[in-house]
Order: structure tokens, then C-alpha cells, then sequence
């Protein structure tokens, strides 16, 4: 320990000699740079593309205030490939160069990691024996250079950067004035144990962003999260970026056979309806009517919301009289349907070290856990609970943003981190989705149960829990089709009555075709609130959504990316000439037409409209 110290020591007195000079890592492709330098005992660090400086000097820290000084650096490269369980790419290149920094805090050793990939970077802090039970406080300042529009949050919400600007929402998009797109976020929270969610705060006098979390280090090996920046073109770019991604823990599950991405049913927003024979509510019948055409219909799974039970507390569970559970679960087996069941914690608790498996002797699949709060230590125990006993987690009422987690951990499949259909009318508009899809859902898989196709009805107010106000749920039925292709997930949730999905069948035949799992995806069109084309592809076939706000719009989808000398079929799910989201938003039309590599087809939208299609190769003799 001696020994130690005096090294520490010599190398605190000669660490500006040795580098003074700044210390940066470059991208693969050299165009986005990270430059770090100590400044009057600060750390310090800049990010440029191109030669364009990005992020201005900004200051850097894991313990408040602690006099930092450089040792040594070290550049490495890596490349590799790696497979995800679920998600946007079948495959994920992992191309980064790697700065590690010694460097001596208050007389500490501690070490900065830095990756700096071809679209952003994420740096680190790892931690020593000699910091443990020491109170760390991790901040990172963002300066900003340029920035004309800031959105942020689990709605994407524009924000005014100014005096009156205390705290800003986690993640945060930047539009600057020459079209660049940044985004600030953080990865691998789930590794960082004792760290909560990073929160950012807007600096008037410095103008300048701080964003920081505090924990209370355990000693060698102790990690923070990572702080990410994403760089891209445009905003839709940034959605299909895998920088958060390639910096979380690889999978730590031996076993991910039984995590299986799909489609399913919901209950909770169709309460009140009437099918014609009987009127949907939370009972028994309504759930094996459902069940039922979930297996019809070829959706893995049904979820099970609240109220199915009363109370939970001490390891017991009073079951809601309506509802006879053991049958729902039983059935649901006998038909090949998957359950999600929810647990509300605001009915008390049933106990955190029996929770779990309670679910899993019940026979479900998975649990959507309500209300558990933002909580990051809280999140991690549940998602290792859940793992322990074979469940999918699905997080609603207030998640946290743990981006990166569903690599990790993939039995985290989903989330709430945005505003669900028909909840927060106030903030549900195109518009908000728009945002959400290009800002919230950087965080990762998104539960925002998309696909209402009985829209009439809901505005007419035949459902207990549609919009307070009547009419004021603005979208077409093509809408709500592309948006379950827009926003990626592991368990696409379609919140409407089956009979409402029958009368629309060919309509229906985009969701039931769609899978849930990704082997390519592609952002073709997007601007921030305003519109978005989406296209992915399963195999040999391709899926395209556009989303658009309240302007009708034609959009420009061009098929480059289709395979060459090969003809394809295009299955066309249009908004009709008469539709519109207010005062007609049920029309549409079904067409197929023949494409090929290089044509254009026009996404011709109405008032907060959609555009989809399906393509496939029809052979492979060519043109």
C-alpha cells in the first residue's frame, strides 16, 4: 500500500509533462474525433466531425470537484460481429477505437474509457480498490455548438434552452442549424450498479448542459454508465444507431431459447365495447374470446391488464371474483397463446423474492410491471428476478430509459418510456408520435400499442377508457398500420377489438404478415414531428411505413436498396383520396403493383396519415 501511494504520488507531480498535450481518438473513418486534456486540474474533452468541432470543450468528473491529472494513454481497435436475441439487425458490427486514460482524482487512480465509433462515442469511468465506499459524483458537461431545435424526453417534447430552463428530460436530440443530428443519452446503466438514471440540467451562465448521477463506489471494478453522444445526418438516422447498443454487457444469459419476440392482443383499452354478443370487460369470457382469436389469428400472445386481482400483499393475491385465472391460464396453454400478465404495484406488495415465480407457477409468460418507478437498482433486481424465473418483462407506468439493457438482458422486451395510445390525450397527437419515434425510442424497445383500427367507435366514446374528450383522437387506420412498423419492439401490443381487426381484413394482413424481429432496417424519410419512413426486412421481404402529421404530404420512397435483376410484388396499404384523420379515418385501399431496385414509390398521405407496404421478390431472372 506504501508502495502505492508513493507511485501515485510521483506520478501526480509529473503528470503535466507527460501529457500536456491533448489525448484523441478517431473514429474507424476518422471523421468523428474526441480530443481529452487536463486544464487547471479539470478534465476536459471536445468532440469534432470532419474537422468540424461538435461539442466544445466541456469538463468531465467522477469525483466532485477532484483535482485531475493525466499518467498514461492507450489506443486500441476492435472489430467484430455479434447477434442479437431481438431487435433492428439480425447482426451488429461492434467497429470502435478505444482510448484508455490513467489518470490519478484526488489522489486516486481511476481510468477513462473512450469508444469512438463511425456515428458517436460513449466514454466511461472505471474505479479502483482504493475508491471503495467513496462518494462519487459522475457529471459530464455538453456544450452544444450550433444547436437550433432541442427535444427530449419520453415524448419528445420540444424544450426551449433558456434561464428559466432547469431540468431537461432524458434522451435529448439537438438539431443543429447545418442539419446535423445529436443525441445524449447513456448506455449500460444496468452494469453501473448504484448509479440511477443520469439527470441534465441546462446552465444559462455556461451555456451549457450538465448531465450527472451519484453513487457510492464498491471498490475494484466499480463501473459508471457510459455517457453517449450519437451523430447522425438526420433524425431518423439516429433511430437504427447501435453505438448504445455495442457499448452495453454482452448477453449474460447461457440460455435465450425461451425469450420469443412476437404479437399479441391487449384487453385494457376495448372495456365497454359491444361485439354484438356480449360487452368486453375484465372477466373471464372476455379473456378466452380473446385468446381465441389470438390463436386464429396467429398472435404469439395476450396480455392480461390490471384489475384481473384486488390486492397483493405478503406472498397472497385476492383474484377479482370475475375473473377465474387458473382457467384464463390453462386455456391459453391448451391454445398455444403466450400471457403477459400484469402486476400493478400500487395494490400493494406481494413481496419482491416471491413475486416472480408466483407469476411463472401461474403459468405466464411474462409480467408488465406497473408502476415500479423510476428506479435504476429497483429495475436491475427485477430484470434479473424475472430472468431467474424464465420471464419476459415488460415495464409501463413511468419505466426507466436503461438503454442498452435488451442486449444484455433480453428478456426486457419491451417498455412505456413514451405515452401509449389514447393515454395523455393532451400530448398523443401525429405529432407526438413523430417525436417519440425519433427521440424516446433511442432508449430501446418501446411499448406504445399502436394499431387502433376501430377509430369511429373510439371517438364516439364506445370504449370505458378511450379519450375523455370525444373526437379527439386524430390518425387513419393506415396510420396506426405503419406505426407498428415505425416503432421497434420485441412484443408489438395491438390494443383494439378482434372485430374490429375482421372487418378490415385485408387491412389486417400487414400486422399478422409483420414480424417482431428484425434482420435489416432502414430510415428513408424523417424529420422530427413531422414525418417518417420506415423499412425493414425479414428474409427476403421487405416492410415500409411512413407516419405523417397534420399536413397531407406525398413522400418520395425510393427502393435502391432492393436486390438487383429481381422483380417484386408490392402490396400497397394506402390512405384513400377521402380519408382523413379527423373526418374520415377508417378509409383506405388495398393495391399490388410491380417494382424493382431503383423505383420510387409515392407515399401519398392524408391529415394524420400513413402509408405502408409489403414487398416481395416474385423471381430472380431479372428485368
Amino acid at each position: 500500500m506504501q508502495k502505492s501511494l508513493i507511485l501515485i504520488a510521483w506520478y501526480a507531480l509529473t503528470a503535466t509533462d507527460l501529457l500536456a498535450a491533448p489525448v484523441t481518438v478517431r473514429s474507424p473513418n476518422e471523421q468523428v474525433a474526441t480530443s481529452f486534456v487536463v486544464e487547471n486540474g479539470s478534465l476536459c474533452y471536445q468532440v469534432s466531425r470532419d474537422g468540424k468541432p461538435v461539442i466544445a470543450s466541456s469538463k468531465v468528473e467522477i469525483f466532485a470537484g477532484a483535482e485531475m491529472a493525466m499518467i498514461e494513454h492507450s489506443i486500441r481497435k476492435h472489430d467484430s460481429n455479434w447477434k442479437p436475441v431481438y431487435g433492428q439487425f439480425s447482426t451488429i458490427r461492434d467497429h470502435h477505437r478505444e482510448l484508455t486514460i490513467s489518470l490519478i482524482a484526488d489522489g486516486i487512480p481511476v481510468k477513462l474509457l473512450c469508444r469512438a465509433f463511425d456515428s458517436g462515442i460513449g466514454f466511461r469511468f472505471v474505479l479502483p480498490k482504493e475508491s471503495a465506499d467513496k462518494s462519487m459524483r459522475y457529471s459530464s458537461e455538453y456544450k452544444v455548438l450550433d444547436g437550433a431545435a432541442h427535444y427530449a424526453g419520453p415524448v419528445g417534447a420540444t424544450v426551449e434552452l433558456s434561464a428559466k430552463t432547469k431540468r431537461v428530460a432524458v434522451p435529448l436530440v439537438t438539431e443543429c442549424r447545418d442539419g446535423l443530428h445529436l443525441a445524449f443519452l447513456e448506455s449500460d446503466l444496468y452494469s453501473a450498479v448504484g448509479f440511477e438514471c443520469m439527470r441534465i440540467q441546462f446552465h444559462a451562465t455556461k451555456k451549457s448542459l450538465r448531465a450527472s448521477s451519484s453513487a457510492v463506489s464498491i471498490g475494484e471494478g466499480q463501473l459508471t454508465p457510459w455517457r453517449v453522444i450519437l451523430i447522425g445526418e438526420t433524425a431518423g438516422e439516429l433511430t437504427v444507431n447501435t453505438v448504445a447498443l455495442n457499448l452495453a454487457a454482452p448477453c449474460k444469459l447461457e440460455d435465450t431459447s425461451w425469450i420469443e419476440p412476437g404479437k399479441g392482443l391487449w384487453d385494457w383499452r376495448i372495456h365497454g365495447y359491444h361485439n354484438g354478443e356480449f360487452v368486453y370487460d375484465i372477466d373471464t369470457r372476455s379473456y378466452l374470446h380473446l385468446i381465441d382469436f389470438c390463436a386464429e389469428q396467429g398472435l404469439e400472445y395476450f396480455t392480461v391488464d390490471d384489475h384481473w386481482f384486488k390486492t397483493a400483499e405478503n406472498g397472497k393475491m385476492v383474484v377479482a371474483p370475475e375473473v377465474d385465472i387458473a382457467k384464463v391460464m390453462d386455456y391459453a396453454k391448451e391454445k398455444g397463446v403466450m400471457i403477459m400478465l400484469y402486476y400493478d404495484r400500487k395494490k400493494g406488495d406481494f413481496g419482491d423474492q416471491t413475486l416472480f415465480s408466483h407469476y411463472a407457477d401461474l403459468g405466464a409468460t411474462g409480467m408488465k410491471y406497473g408502476f415500479m418507478g423510476n428506479r435504476a437498482g429497483f429495475t436491475r433486481d427485477a430484470i434479473d428476478a424475472a430472468a431467474e424465473n424464465k420471464l419476459l418483462i415488460n415495464f409501463h407506468d413511468g419505466p426507466v430509459p436503461m438503454a442498452g439493457v435488451e442486449r444484455t438482458m433480453p428478456n426486457l422486451v419491451s417498455r412505456e418510456y413514451c405515452h401509449g395510445q389514447q393515454d395523455s390525450r393532451r400530448a398523443f397527437t401525429p405529432e407526438t408520435f413523430l417525436k417519440m419515434a425519433m427521440v424516446s425510442a433511442l432508449t430501446g424497445p418501446l411499448d406504445m400499442s399502436n394499431g387502433n383500427f376501430g377509430i369511429n367507435s373510439i371517438n364516439a366514446g364506445e370504449r370505458k377508457k378511450g379519450p375523455k374528450k370525444k373526437n379527439s383522437y386524430i390518425s387513419t387506420v393506415v396510420s396506426e398500420v405503419a406505426r407498428n412498423l415505425v416503432i421497434y419492439t420485441g412484443l408489438v401490443t395491438l390494443p383494439d377489438a378482434p372485430e374490429e381487426y375482421l372487418k378490415k381484413a385485408d387491412l389486417f394482413e400487414f400486422l399478422k404478415a409483420m414480424p417482431a424481429t428484425w434482420d435489416d432496417s432502414l430510415v428513408l424519410n424523417s424529420k422530427i414531428g413531422t414525418y417518417i419512413t420506415v423499412a425493414r426486412r425479414s428474409s427476403d421481404t421487405w416492410f415500409i411505413g411512413s407516419v405523417n402529421d397534420q399536413s397531407e404530404r406525398t413522400l418520395d420512397v425510393r427502393l435502391d436498396f432492393l436486390e438487383p435483376e429481381v422483380a417484386y410484388e408490392a402490396t400497397l396499404y394506402q390512405d384513400a383520396r377521402d380519408s382523413h384523420g379527423v373526418k374520415n379515418p377508417e378509409a383506405y385501399e388495398v393495391k399490388t403493383i410491380t417494382i424493382k431496385q431503383g423505383d420510387t414509390v409515392p407515399a401519398t398521405m392524408a391529415v394524420g396519415g400513413g402509408h405502408a407496404m409489403i414487398i416481395r421478390p416474385v423471381n430472380q431472372s431479372g428485368w
